[in-house]
């Protein structure tokens, strides 16, 4: 089974994709980060497409991050470190055509390296927006790096820090600007796709000219964050087996405001 789906509307000029592990909670393992990125330099070479959205399987879940049982050999250096999810976005992979997220059930973690690729989120109602890694003894680098850019710096700060005991509603994403429209439960996907098709009925070197100038405005900041990130994750992160035991001991409990 493909992890990721695509399915293009030619007369629209649509593509849906979809992350498709709906049994994993859309987490993103290695295959996925494959079939990603084969998708989004597919999409640069298809002139039918005109502006895409991005979705997930099921309603439980946009997507969980990166799934833990995924193996990634690291160097043995505090200066070397592979991140597989740092090529998964559109704009890792050259993709200057819109991108509209489509968000139900939970995003959390590693969705944000997706999420803070995409132009805009729509959120259906029972959406939930979380960022885990402090629970687990993990330093939210590239994440909340990525977020800093959507969101309020004491929102970014307080999603961050107060980890897996609290979530961002739908509403309360939109409020803080993560989310630009919540649609009824199940429907973010509709509206998402009535906005892709909105966009790609206007001339294409205007819109992905627009798409590269937004990006430009942020990508020199982003830059310089990111260098600075595999240093603070060696200094930060506890090592893999605390990191585990944290995670087999987590609670159910949280808030969501």
């Amino acid at each position: 089974m493909n992890t990721v789906l695509l399915d293009v509307d030619e007369g629209a000029g649509v593509a849906v994709v979809t992350l498709n592990r709906p049994e994993r909670l859309n987490a993103i393992d290695l295959d996925m980060v494959r079939e990603l990125r084969g998708v989004w330099r597919q999409l640069r070479f298809d002139d039918a497409v005109r502006a895409v959205v991005l979705t997930g399987s099921g309603e439980r879940a946009f997507c969980t991050g990166i799934d833990r049982g995924a193996v990634v050999p690291q160097p043995d250096s505090p200066y070397m470190q592979d991140d597989p999810l740092l090529g998964v976005g559109p704009k890792a992979n050259g993709l200057w055509k819109p991108v509209v997220a489509a968000v139900e059930g939970m995003a959390c973690g590693g969705a944000f390296y997706l999420l803070g690729e995409c132009e805009f989120v729509v959120a259906g109602a029972g959406a939930a927006f979380f960022d885990p890694h402090t629970t687990y003894g993990m330093v939210s680098a590239y994440e909340s790096m990525l977020m800093a850019q959507r969101m309020p710096y004491g929102e970014v700060a307080r999603m961050a820090l107060m980890g897996g005991a609290e979530r961002l509603s739908a509403r309360r994403a939109y409020e803080v600007g993560l989310v630009c429209e919540v649609a009824e439960a199940g429907g973010a996907s509709a509206v998402a796709i009535e906005c892709a098709a909105v966009i790609a009925g206007y001339p294409a070197e205007a819109v992905q000219g627009t798409v590269r100038a937004l990006w430009a405005a942020r990508e020199a900041s982003l830059a310089q964050a990111f260098a600075q990130a595999p240093h603070l994750i060696s200094l930060g992160n506890l090592p893999g087996a605390r990191q585990a035991e944290l995670f087999a001991a987590r609670r159910a409990d949280f808030r969501t405001r």
